[in-house]
């Protein structure tokens, strides 16, 4: 009974759906030293949306919404739907995500997410996250350039990649978006893409930051009190006058970015609860804009 218990959990624990395959322009992206997921994400990054993901996006939102209830304002153009999108997005929780991803979806996007590499590498959750588009980021390794190859790879496919500039869950005191890393404002002004701001506020109590006892407490606190989870989309950020490579443009980028994700929180947390004390939430972060205030000379 154990050897067979140990086997089932192997199985488990080595299980992933079967990649597509890797279209022959891309082999030569490849070395030997690559890590032995890139090639399957390269695949995935080429590939139409999975149609497990399109169903599981269509209809398993209302597990989401056990614990919720998703709010969405703003659009995303049709024309824009059409092509390569990236979107970028405050980090509140690790609820989040799937709040994205059930609002994007209702705005007609079929969201590719990036996450850490830990997240990716979980049983089960982690090759179905890879599978539905998900993007590695090792963030302070080498492999993070791994990501920035995918990512790439999604967008001149047609892909809409949502990013968080901040590159953790965000830890300024007073819950405003950080300023983040130039990392997606240098890929912006590369791949020359739309960046359409993501804000949203709520999906922070539904998690708490650290400590699993915590974390189930307000779970379960949250299929009681179905907090609103509010999403809004913004107008594309304007980069246009903006160079990769040129000395400071990367940092202008990555600051109207923040100021557009500030702007379109404003009337989300006016219209929602206060930043909720949580204990195991650090506060070592600073905001861009503290206070969610954008001056206007911020395009």
């Amino acid at each position: 009974m154990g050897a067979a218990v140990s086997r089932w959990a192997h199985r488990l624990r080595t299980w992933r759906p079967p990649a597509p395959p890797l279209p022959d322009h891309l082999e030569p992206v490849l070395r030997r030293d690559d890590p032995e997921w890139f090639a399957r994400e390269l695949a995935i990054a080429a590939a139409p949306p999975w149609p497990v993901w399109l169903f599981l996006l269509r209809r398993c939102s209302w597990l989401v919404e056990l614990f919720g209830r998703v709010e969405v304002t703003g659009a995303v153009p049709e024309e824009l739907r059409r092509g390569p999108l990236l979107l970028a997005a405050n980090h509140v929780g690790d609820f989040d995500p799937f709040v994205i991803a059930v609002a994007l979806h209702r705005l007609g996007v079929v969201p590719r997410i990036m996450a850490t590499g830990g997240i990716m590498s979980a049983p089960v959750a982690g090759p179905l996250l890879e599978r539905a588009g998900g993007i590695r980021v090792d963030r302070g390794t080498s492999l993070a350039r791994h990501a920035v190859r995918v990512t790439e790879v999604a967008l001149v496919h047609g892909g809409h990649v949502v990013a968080y500039p901040e590159g953790r869950v965000g830890l300024a005191p007073d819950g405003w978006p950080e300023r983040g890393r130039t990392g997606m404002a240098r890929l912006a002004l590369g791949v020359r893409v739309p960046v359409l701001p993501v804000s949203q506020w709520g999906a922070q109590e539904v998690l708490a930051y650290a400590n699993d006892v915590t974390k189930l407490r307000t779970l379960g606190r949250s299929l009681r009190r179905r907090p609103v989870l509010r999403v809004h989309v913004g107008p594309p950020v304007f980069l246009e006058d903006l160079e990769v490579g040129r000395v400071g443009d990367a940092h202008r980028a990555r600051m109207r970015i923040a100021a557009a994700i500030t702007r379109g929180l404003v009337p989300l947390r006016a219209a929602g609860r206060p930043l909720l004390p949580d204990p195991t939430r650090p506060t070592t972060g600073v905001a861009a804009f503290p206070g969610g205030i954008v001056p206007d000379d911020v395009p």
